[in-house]
């Protein structure tokens, strides 16, 4: 057992941050597991410097559970290691006071480690952590951003049950129409999406561009790309938690669903990812004007290779499975294409130096840390094997695909697909694949058994 934090976290971040913020209160102490649920403590203001020098004991099957917080005593992390505790340390740079909390609060993030100090491999965190160390090992540095699309809902749902999109917080109007891109439509959010900002300013975030997505209620917020894809995924967590809980402050619902209403499109979360040589180079970037570079080829042709075996990390609920939807901005194969929405690997349009990739498959609804671990692990087997991404999609991507590798038609060949991929188990690690395709099974097998309103509404009265 030690008491060196294996984290790399100090004591004297929590000093300095007590000193300069005398009001706070308590701090909620937040792990993330394998859904991309926060999970862990508030604790009062004066526990915080024992949790920087010793830790925080929790029970290993906080890592096990599933989107109910249920045991899955599949994973293996319940009792056959009879339950016991870790200790869980704090990240660096993570604690951050919150916005418009009363009593004050902060918040701090934190990773699971064994008692000798390794790093606990069903933690997200380290499966993510893993694929950025060996990129380093081969001189490469991942940078990347993501994108956060999401619903403002009514706290209550409309005649026919369904959920219904959130009045405008500034004056209680009401709009069921799509709304994309109308700035004026924005305005009657103003109030929410000014604590929004202020929330992601005090947690260190630049959360860029609002607009209004394609869907009524439907919103997007940009994020500033990092050189750290793992700063990257932490943005992403928290601005989720951010956007939740103003929404809430201010009287509505903010829906992270991948796809909450049949009738429109889904939320995503593209993820905008580029690879840096040692001197801090893009090698993506095109060597000649018009030809492309055979690193972001091969980058592609290994995301298009491994995208079969990994959709369960990009759509990893049954609702996830709503989206795609063929011209519903929601890919159903693994094309790829320049300045083209309706493909799943797209090279967005502008200046060369900034060359990246947009993946375009996940959910909302996803564990960034797991997708951006599998995303690259997806770049580095391209990169190692050569592999040849076929011919670019131009036109309406959705009618495209033919020559494309095999892809799951549901979450349940998902499921299946993930359990038996070794790409998979090498990109999260054997622990990490084991604990998330035994959640995966074990909430499939819960929605299975549910009857749900629409077996009533097909079955009840007609056989």
């Amino acid at each position: 057992m030690t008491d060196l934090s294996p984290s790399g976290s100090s004591p004297a971040e929590a000093e300095a941050f007590l000193a300069a913020n005398p009001d706070i209160e308590a701090v909620d102490i937040v792990l993330h597991d394998a859904n991309g649920i926060g999970r862990g403590k508030i604790i009062r203001r004066h526990e915080l410097m024992s949790f920087y020098k010793s830790g925080r004991h929790l029970p290993i099957s906080i890592l096990g559970l599933d989107i109910c917080g249920e045991d899955v005593h599949e994973t293996g992390l319940i009792w056959d290691q009879g339950d016991g505790d870790l200790r869980a340390w704090p990240i660096p740079g993570t604690l951050k006071r919150l916005h418009n909390t009363s009593p004050p609060r902060a918040e701090v993030f934190m990773s699971m480690y064994e008692l000798d100090g390794r790093p606990m491999t069903s933690d997200p965190r380290h499966a993510l952590q893993r694929q950025v160390d060996a990129l380093a090992a081969e001189g490469l540095f991942p940078a990347g951003a993501f994108e956060l699309e999401f619903f403002l809902l009514s706290n209550d749902r409309g005649p026919d049950g369904k959920v219904q999109p959130a009045r405008d917080v500034l004056d209680g109007r009401k709009s069921a129409k799509t709304e994309v891109y109308s700035v004026d439509h924005l305005h009657g959010m103003l109030p929410l999406f000014s604590d929004i900002y202020k929330g992601a300013e005090l947690a260190g975030i630049t959360a860029e561009t609002m607009i209004s997505e394609y869907a009524p209620g439907q919103y997007e917020l940009t994020l500033h790309y990092r050189t750290d894809v793992m700063q990257a995924a932490d943005d992403l967590m928290r601005l989720k938690r951010i956007v939740r809980q103003q929404a809430r402050a201010h009287g509505v619902t903010a829906c992270f669903m991948a796809k909450p209403n049949e009738d429109y499109a889904g939320s995503g979360m593209h993820f905008h990812v580029s690879m840096l040589d040692a001197k801090g180079q893009n090698i993506f970037i095109e060597a000649e004007e018009g030809k492309w570079n055979p690193t972001i080829l091969h980058a592609l042709g290994g995301l298009r290779a491994t995208m079969g075996e990994s959709m369960l990390v990009f759509a990893p609920h049954a609702n996830s499975w709503r989206r795609f939807a063929s011209q519903s901005y929601a890919p159903v194969s693994p094309t790829w294409g320049v300045n083209n929405r309706s493909v799943a690997l797209r090279i967005p349009a502008g200046d060369i130096k900034a060359r990246r990739i947009e993946h375009r498959p996940a959910g909302v609804d996803a564990n960034p840390y797991l997708v951006a671990a599998t995303v690259l692990a997806g770049i580095r087997h391209g990169l190692a094997h050569k592999i040849d991404p076929g011919p670019e999609t131009t036109g309406n991507g959705y009618q495209g695909g033919e020559d494309a590798p095999p892809m799951p038609d549901d979450w349940r060949s998902a499921i299946r697909a993930a359990e038996g991929s070794a790409f998979l188990r090498d990109a999260l690690g054997a622990d990490m694949h084991r604990t998330f395709t035994a959640i995966k099974a074990a909430e499939y097998a819960r929605v299975m058994r549910t009857v749900s309103e629409v077996d009533y509404d097909l079955y009840l009265h007609t056989v």
